[in-house]
């Protein structure tokens, strides 16, 4: 049964962004909505936009695995088809449902490179917060750190 989560703000007292801890909760949840029949691994993904609304998205794969698309890319095209255009930071995490174990559980999952490639294109140099398979911070990482020398076009280079 799918869960079924609601796009909100999270805003403090201070109006700090939403915590890191905050981010890969909402993911972990995200995740629970994966279709992965065929991987069984399951990742949730949550973006924070420059006010602090978060949008998530989970993985979802085809029979035909190039269509395959991450729960990053799905977080993202769904922020981009709303209008939003500047954004922070986002939070990872993926487990496997099935026996098979794919990173140890002090692991932290970073974007694939087609997902660096494109969070650089559309959201700049962002931190990007990688969580373990038992929904704790693993590691954080500026975008920048994991995609050095990142392709752009010219005219992204533009501010276009």
């Amino acid at each position: 049964m799918p869960i079924r989560l609601n796009e909100r703000e999270y805003m403090s007292a201070d109006q700090s962004l939403v915590s890191r801890e905050d981010l890969i909760e909402v993911a972990c949840a995200a995740s629970e909505n994966a279709i992965a029949h065929h991987s069984n691994f399951h990742v949730g993904a949550a973006l924070e936009d420059d006010d602090g609304k978060v949008h998530f998205g989970c993985n979802i794969e085809s029979d035909s695995f190039g269509l395959t698309i991450c729960a990053e890319r799905v977080a993202l095209t769904k922020a981009l088809s709303e209008g939003v255009r500047k954004f922070t930071r986002i939070a990872i995490i993926g487990y496997s449902k099935g026996e098979d174990k794919f990173a140890a559980a002090d692991t932290a999952l970073g974007p694939c490179g087609a997902c660096r490639q494109f969070l650089w294109e559309h959201c700049g140099d962002i931190e990007v917060i990688g969580g373990t398979d038992e929904g704790k911070i693993g590691k954080v990482w500026m975008l920048s750190e994991l995609l050095p020398d990142a392709f752009t076009s010219l005219h992204n280079e533009m501010g276009n």
